[in-house]
């Protein structure tokens, strides 16, 4: 399981669902009311339904193409998604919704907007274009059984830029930005430019600065002084864009499966991707907190929006509706004003004047509704009373134990996220090579030069500069280090230690990794 998940993983989960069905309740019986009494879903975001509620935790992935979006989902799961594709080029053109499942499958956008069990009805609002290029990848995989993943097409830049999506891109980017837990913006090392496009999208998601991390990717690429460099262009051009005095943290490594090409820097890449993974691991215990964190900031939202919805209704003539309603819009900023004053609602819980606006242009008049004086106090004692008892159901985080070593070492698929402490590299298609006999001699003398203790085995701290030279990531070797210790016991024998070489020359070879030792290397009687 994961890290996250070992310990606390039941406990954690009984809490968040007696939390979720609280809120379910709450916000239907004195929320939804309210709303549909004022018409709240013309004017906002549409009503909540369970699976709004339900919906697992999920981390979206933004950036300009051949960034290695996807190439950083893959090597978060250490495998590939249905459907994945990879190049150099805009590969990925659609959003991808990647989830957890018994069996991999893909789901169209057509049947995923119906299937009541995921929130994604809403997105039909944005036509059939968009659903064409809108799917889940399901794929059984542990780094799933707690969080969403979210791939996106790669934003475009320079002439690619006037080519016409066929839908509202960034109105769709800004949809899942209001609803996901963290957005994780992918920049090259060797391109900084930020583009239009991107810049909007940039934009788009606005209001969420909280959930955002920057990710300075393929930094192995570039030297010491080179990447200097480049973090400094891309904090100042991060600064025009977002306009604010703080940056997103900023996450710097070469998230991928290969050999770095410049090794100086592999404590820097392993520090930060560990700090990187700590962060997404938090998404799951975060997400209940942000979820009730949105009911309350919606709750602050309805009342507001009740208050000057029956303040139109109230100055409403008998005859000359039209005319009084356009007079209304008119004078919006001045009424905000006098509802401020009256009701002490802050400024800051109304709603864009401008935007506001508009919406009341094309509104049913026919639709407004009085002030229902006893739902807003209903909804006022709500938010007093039962929300602090909610929150009170969040588990607390657990200190996990450090030496717990059987406990993370037991089987299971894979995934970068995964930590094994009885590994040197962890803090705390068929092919030949697969289907031929292990050449233990072959690695016997390299074996013996490590100086091998009397029980015939190499231990971690041995074991760890040969694996190293290959350059190839620490989640890599620590993969490798755990697909060939086949005893678990935290050290290798003449044949681990053959299993292990050979494992790195496949992925230096640009093989991927088995799921496991193929039995024609684990039996003597082979060679």
């Amino acid at each position: 399981m994961l890290r996250w998940m070992k310990k606390s993983n039941q406990n954690d989960s009984d809490a968040y669902t007696s939390t979720i069905d609280g809120m379910k309740k709450v916000y239907k019986k004195f929320v939804r009311p309210l709303e549909e009494l004022y018409r709240y879903q013309e004017f906002y975001s549409p009503l909540l339904t369970d699976s709004d509620f339900d919906a697992p935790p999920t981390v979206m992935l933004l950036g300009q193409y051949s960034t290695g979006k996807t190439t950083f989902i893959k090597y978060l799961l250490e495998t590939d998604y249905p459907g994945l594709r990879i190049g150099p080029e805009p590969t990925t053109d659609k959003f991808v919704a990647i989830m957890h499942g018994e069996q991999d499958q893909i789901i169209p956008g057509n049947a995923l907007v119906v299937d009541q069990r995921h929130p994604y009805k809403v997105l039909t609002r944005f036509g059939n274009n968009f659903l064409q290029r809108f799917e889940a990848a399901v794929i059984k995989n542990p780094v799933l059984q707690g969080l969403n993943l979210l791939d996106t097409p790669g934003v475009l830049a320079g002439a690619k830029q006037t080519v016409n999506r066929g839908y509202d891109f960034t109105g769709v980017v800004k949809w899942f930005a209001d609803r996901v837990d963290m957005i994780v913006m992918l920049f090259d090392a060797h391109k900084l430019d930020i583009s239009d496009e991107f810049s909007q999208t940039i934009l788009a998601c606005k209001g969420n600065d909280t959930k955002i991390r920057i990710v300075l990717n393929k930094a192995d690429k570039v030297t010491n002084q080179q990447l200097m460099r480049v973090y400094g262009a891309l904090m100042w051009s991060l600064g025009k864009v977002l306009g604010t005095p703080e940056v997103a943290r900023v996450y710097i490594g070469s998230f991928w499966d290969q050999p770095y090409q410049n090794d100086d820097n592999r404590k820097l890449f392993e520090m930060e991707e560990e700090d990187l993974f700590k962060d997404i691991q938090s998404v799951p215990r975060g997400s209940i907190v942000r979820k009730l964190n949105d009911l309350v900031k919606r709750c602050r939202i309805a009342k507001t929006h009740a208050y000057i919805m029956a303040h139109i209704k109230n100055e409403m003539p008998v005859f000359g509706k039209e005319a009084k309603m356009k007079q209304i819009i008119a004078n919006l900023p001045k009424i905000f004003q006098q509802l401020e004053q009256t009701t002490g609602i802050p400024a800051g819980d109304f709603p864009n004047v401008e935007e506001f606006q508009e919406k009341l242009k094309t509104f049913d008049i026919t639709k407004l509704a009085k002030l229902n004086q006893g739902m807003i106090d209903a909804l006022d004692k709500m938010i007093a009373t039962e929300l602090p008892r909610l929150m009170a159901q969040v588990p607390q985080d657990q200190e996990l134990a450090n030496d717990d070593y059987m406990m993370s070492v037991r089987k299971r698929e894979g995934g970068a996220l995964f930590e094994s402490d009885m590994t040197p590299f962890g803090d705390g298609a068929t092919m030949d090579i697969l289907n031929s006999p292990l050449p233990v001699k072959e690695f016997q003398y390299e074996f013996e030069k490590l100086g091998p203790s009397a029980d015939g085995k190499i231990n971690g701290t041995q074991a760890k500069q040969p694996m190293q030279e290959s350059k190839l990531p620490n989640a890599t070797l620590r993969r490798i280090w755990t697909l060939a210790d086949l005893d678990k016991d935290g050290k290798l024998d003449l044949r681990e230690f053959a299993i292990c070489k050979q494992l790195i020359k496949m992925k230096l070879d640009g093989h991927d990794l088995p799921v496991e030792v193929p039995d024609i290397w684990v039996s003597p009687m082979a060679e």
